[in-house]
């Protein structure tokens, strides 16, 4: 059994192993020394690249800041800084630091000067997605920085180094911290600037390593005291990099998963035939839950039952408040203007919008109102007159077929209170005759009864 295993684990490594495809160590080398430096031509191609991808933040173009990426010579300073700790190169290190500060200066500036110039101020999604990481930015730095070291010290390097640029995404972050000091917007800056840190670190890191995996040779002799101390230094600067990324990360998460116990709650506990949830607000410090709804409103009792069951949901801290019809109306427009939506034509938008779900709130409880009041008065109707069976309360709209009127002018007159006028329809099933008189009064019954304007009875008989 012993045997099989260390036979079964001898064939894994020999399928992982990349030590037989290692290129030559010096040709490595010289590959990654010479995309080091920054003269010439490289930096135009710099500068060149940070006009493109800031470009592409401006109009939130995804191809564009692609493209910026595949062009970026950025990642050759960072990778030289970890190839330098890990074969005890201090000239390379040197230059690389150097160069990498250049790169770094000329890049915020380049796109700096461009928002001063840009007549498009506003920031986009894809210029937003960089002010905030997380540890899965690191993530993403290892695991590109393990490719892009992999991909330079061995054959066959393929497409492996555009994919790497492109992954870690060096460009959009300086073009970010440029957009925030053109506007003034520090938390962009410091942010943006973060997460190129971020990258920084973790490429240099992994690159550090992958040289010391692939064993490459020290170029003088290093101590061991001195490879502790080496060692020590880098993982405190790691430590001390994830910090604020590992606090992001479980805000963000504990967001999340607020937002979905909400979405749970809403689903669950919040939703009735007829009615619609259109929008809800969360407020963390006084522990608020806002809900907007529509359509058939939601009794009070339904309400408390709702604000009970919070707490199987972890939200038992917050309290639920739901607005509905006109108070529904009022912070939907409220909403808007916290969205930054001021236009005037937009509010009038918004007016007209509240009006019409007014009007649908309106015209759907006249035509649900006879159904209920159809189960209230049936008990009566069986006490006054035992013959009849069954009743049926709806509304009706009569037209006129006369080519002279105009089919959207009513035939009655218009009621007093200003609404719509209306002709109630009741079909009666009973047994045996109705004289003309019970047909009279059961009609006056039922005319006062409903309060309608006007009332057609029908009779029929079982």
């Amino acid at each position: 059994m012993a045997k099989t295993s260390q036979t079964l684990w001898k064939t894994i490594k020999q399928y992982f192993n990349a030590l037989p495809d290692k290129e030559h160590e010096a040709e490595t080398i010289e590959q990654i020394s010479s995309g080091v430096s920054f003269h010439g031509s490289n930096l135009w191609v710099l500068v060149f690249a940070i006009f493109i991808a800031s470009l592409g933040l401006n109009v939130n173009s995804t191809a564009v800041i692609i493209g910026a990426m595949l062009i970026s010579p950025l990642m050759g300073p960072i990778i030289g800084m970890g190839l330098a700790v890990g074969i005890g190169d201090l000239p390379l290190l040197k230059s690389s630091i150097k160069n990498y500060f250049v790169a770094t200066v000329i890049s915020v500036l380049t796109a700096m000067v461009y928002f001063l110039l840009s007549p498009l101020t506003e920031a986009q999604s894809e210029l937003l997605a960089r002010t905030s990481p997380t540890l899965y930015d690191v993530l993403i730095a290892l695991c590109g920085g393990a490719a892009g070291i992999l991909a330079l010290s061995t054959r066959g390097k393929g497409n492996v180094l555009p994919g790497v640029a492109i992954a870690t995404a060096l460009m959009p972050p300086l073009c970010t911290a440029g957009y925030g000091l053109a506007m003034g917007e520090w938390s962009f800056f410091f942010g943006a600037f973060y997460l190129y840190f971020i990258n920084t670190v973790f490429i240099a890191l992994v690159t550090y390593i992958g040289v010391r995996m692939l064993r490459f040779r020290p170029k003088t002799a290093v101590s061991k005291e001195r490879i502790r101390v080496v060692n020590r230094t880098i993982f405190g600067i790691v430590f001390v990099t994830m910090i604020p990324a590992t606090i992001m990360t479980v805000r963000i998460i504990r967001e999340s998963m607020l937002d979905n116990n909400i979405a749970r709650f809403l689903k669950h506990e919040l939703h009735y035939p007829g009615t619609q949830i259109v929008s809800h607000q969360k407020d963390g410090e006084k522990k608020l839950l806002s809900v907007v709804a529509v359509g058939n409103p939601i009794s009070a009792s339904n309400i408390e039952e709702a604000q009970n069951k919070l707490e199987e949901y972890s939200l038992g801290e917050y309290k639920l408040q739901v607005f509905q019809g006109a108070q529904s109306d009022s912070l939907l427009l409220l909403n808007a203007s916290k969205l930054g939506i001021t236009a005037e034509v937009n509010n009038q938008k918004l007016i007209e919008q509240s009006g019409r779900i007014q009007h649908l709130e309106a015209q759907l409880q006249s035509y649900t109102q006879y159904e209920t009041m159809s189960r209230s008065i049936s008990g009566e109707i069986k006490t006054l007159w035992p013959n009849i069976q069954s009743i049926s309360l709806s509304q009706a709209v009569e037209v006129p077929t006369d080519s002279v009127i105009s089919p959207d002018t009513p035939t009655i007159s218009a009621p007093t209170d200003g609404q719509k006028p209306h002709i109630v329809l009741a079909v009666v099933t009973h047994k045996g005759r109705f004289s003309e008189a019970e047909r009279t009064r059961l009609q006056d019954w039922l005319k006062a009864r409903t309060k309608a304007q006007q009332l057609q009875l029908i009779l029929r008989a079982q």
